[in-house]
């Protein structure tokens, strides 16, 4: 069952941007996944992380919602997204996708062609932001730990990354690339050559210091989306 958790706490901005509404209405931020997400509206979860982060920091309303579901590739979010997005109304949808459409094809033979991950993935901006939301797009992250490309999904992981950066700049929205994050630390900080257990528990699925290493990533890219969104532009 899709859990949602909301918090509502007082912030102040005297100039709203991008996709908020007045100071005194309510910012409303959906997080659209799959069990990285669901796992990350939990206690200890990147999105409760998000959202705690956001409480300390403000003065007004807010509301952060984790809408992810295990097991969801893109057609399955296109399948939800006016329920689960468009209905509640975002002012800005993170979209954190792409493990299972590539895992998939390993665990089961049936992840997403590419062609239709990326068509998926327009489709799906270009419904959400009809619906009147900002979107920022994630890069899959990982697959495995083990650096230097060997493990086994890397070289299509990669391929799927790409067209998600493809995609943000096709479509003209922010993109935050986590794949490339999570690349770059493990090369620093698994000196073992672990293909799990230092930013996940299995490979895929987050660590706390996985979780809160999304979290910071996600909070920069808020941050950033904030400081670039042009001043009184609403949903």
């Amino acid at each position: 069952m899709r859990t949602i958790m909301l918090c509502t706490f007082a912030i102040l901005f005297a100039s709203c941007g991008g996709g908020r509404e007045a100071a005194t209405g309510i910012e409303r931020i959906v997080f659209l996944g799959d069990s990285i997400t669901a796992a990350g509206d939990e206690l200890g979860g990147y999105v409760s992380l998000v959202r705690d982060s956001l409480i300390r920091s403000g003065n007004g309303h807010i509301q952060v919602i984790g809408a992810g579901i295990g097991g969801n590739r893109v057609p399955d979010l296109l399948a939800r997204v006016d329920r689960d997005v468009i209905d509640l109304k975002p002012t800005l949808t993170i979209i954190y996708i792409g493990i299972n459409d590539v895992w998939h094809w390993a665990l089961f033979n049936r992840g997403t062609p590419k062609a239709e991950y990326e068509a998926g993935l327009k489709e799906l901006i270009g419904k959400i932001q009809k619906g009147g939301s900002q979107v920022i797009l994630c890069t899959p992250s990982l697959i495995g730990e083990k650096r230097e490309g060997t493990n086994p999904s890397d070289s299509l992981l990669t391929a799927y990354a790409g067209i998600s950066r493809s995609v943000a700049r096709d479509m003209h929205v922010q993109l935050l690339d986590l794949h490339t994050a999570f690349v770059q630390y493990d090369q620093a900080n698994n000196p073992q050559d672990a293909e799990k257990g230092i930013l996940t528990v299995d490979g895929v699925h987050l660590t706390p210091l996985g979780n809160r290493f999304v979290a910071d990533r996600m909070l920069e890219a808020i941050a950033a989306y904030r400081a670039s969104a042009p001043a009184g532009a609403k949903r």
